[in-house]
């Protein structure tokens, strides 16, 4: 069956481009090309017009949400707090409303006072971004309505060297206050008040956009090195709404398991610090992480591909971001490792759709990072370039400790493989 998505009439698209790049820039290079050429099912989309009144009639709907998650309030040294393993695990089950839930900003999030007035006055649906460390191009999103821009609000996070590089391509002029680029307002985040790792800064915006953007009903998670090819009303109604879903997220083209995504990101050094990745699984297999088998159904797998998040702001799906946020200021930036052990472990169940592979390639486009010759990329890998004094290096394999195999995830191993824990 061949690759197909249902979308609305070409007429109610805008026709013209959203943004006039210089001819340097190169927003359009390197993009990754899909391999597959079927699919077991089809996309459909309903009318723009009937989906536009819906969403905006839902968003009107003050009752829709009658439970409010209450956060954590203080002054710490760090933004998340740095909460021991067995403080987060308390926070898993989740029934008194009157508890309040570590969730960040326990550090202002920096930024200026005019762009934070404008995340709280967006109602509705926000579609959310970030480039930190210049690491990405600023992309516009494709396929939009011609009701979009004004029922939908676009925020991209940047650093202090992202818009020097804005500044370098003529993107935006240098003695604008309030930055805008296309379909997106650019806000610009004062990140050496927050996390050395511009990557830790990334997944603020992320996973705590419901904090961030208060009074909106829906939001859309873009990684940067993702361009849009989908109306997000659309994407919205159609993954969300229609699938009375909390969250919706693709499965990961090629993993299940938890623990393979870990030995991949030990093997292709997408994390610099295995011995952290040991001790994270270990933590999790201790607390009762499993591999994915078809008891977790409704759930696919294990694994998403998190590059593009859809969310129904609500309790469970506020719950889910706050914990996953706090497991990864605990270990690293890598939130696919943590996923499955928030999301098996928390009370009450998160409602997630997680859609086929083959509908996120044709929902999104994937372009490659910015390459720049020995440095470090945002997540701490190193890509064309010697290793950073930071690195810290492991065994080779993450599975052996001291020589042994598989130390307290021999269990989920052995399950994992098909084999008895005996």
């Amino acid at each position: 069956m061949p690759l197909q998505i249902f979308t609305f009439r070409s007429n109610s698209e805008f026709q013209t481009p959203l943004f006039s790049y210089p001819p340097n820039y190169g927003e359009h290079k390197y993009a990754i090309p899909t391999q597959r050429k079927t699919c077991s099912s089809r996309v459909y989309f309903s009318d723009y017009w009937k989906v536009l009144k819906e969403i905006q009639n839902l968003c009107k709907t003050s009752s829709w949400n009658s439970s409010v998650l209450r956060y954590k309030q203080g002054k710490f040294e760090t933004f998340g707090g740095n909460f021991s393993t067995q403080n987060r695990i308390s926070y898993f089950v989740h029934y008194n409303e009157s508890t309040e839930v570590p969730c960040g900003f326990l550090k202002k999030f920096p930024v200026n006072d005019s762009d934070r007035t404008a995340m709280e006055e967006c109602k509705g649906l926000v579609v959310v971004s970030a480039i930190f460390n210049d690491h990405d191009k600023i992309r516009q999103p494709k396929g939009i309505g011609s009701k979009t821009l004004e029922n939908v609000c676009f925020f991209m996070f940047i650093d202090e060297i992202t818009l020097k590089g804005f500044y370098k391509h003529h993107l935006i002029p240098e003695k604008s206050e309030n930055y805008k680029i296309g379909a997106w307002r650019v806000v610009k985040v004062m990140s050496k008040e927050l996390h050395e790792n511009p990557a830790m800064n990334g997944v603020i915006p992320k996973y705590l956009v419901h904090r961030l953007f208060p009074n909106t009903k829906f939001s859309i998670w873009v990684d940067a090195k993702m361009q849009l090819m989908v109306d997000p009303l659309l994407l919205i109604h159609t993954l969300v709404v229609n699938e009375n879903a909390d969250m919706a997220i693709s499965r990961h083209p090629y993993y299940v398991h938890t623990m393979e995504e870990a030995m991949a990101t030990a093997r292709w050094k997408k994390w610099w610090d295995v011995d952290g990745l040991k001790s994270q699984m270990e933590t999790y297999c201790e607390n009762g992480l499993r591999p994915w088998n078809p008891d977790k159904l409704p759930y696919p797998s294990d694994v998403p591909d998190s590059a593009v998040i859809l969310r129904k702001h609500g309790l469970r799906s506020n719950l889910f971001s706050c914990l996953l946020f706090n497991e990864i200021e605990a270990f690293n930036p890598r939130d696919q490792l943590a996923f499955a052990y928030v999301r098996d472990l928390m009370s009450p169940r998160l409602k997630l759709n997680m859609f086929p592979v083959e509908v996120f390639e044709q929902i999104a486009v994937e372009y490659r990072h910015n390459f720049k010759p020995g440095v470090e990329t945002s997540g701490g890998e190193s890509k064309g370039g010697p290793q950073t004094k930071n690195t810290k290096r492991a065994d080779n394999d993450l599975l052996y400790v001291n020589g042994s195999c598989c130390s307290k995830c021999q269990r989920y191993l052995l399950e994992m493989w098909g084999e008895s824990p005996g």
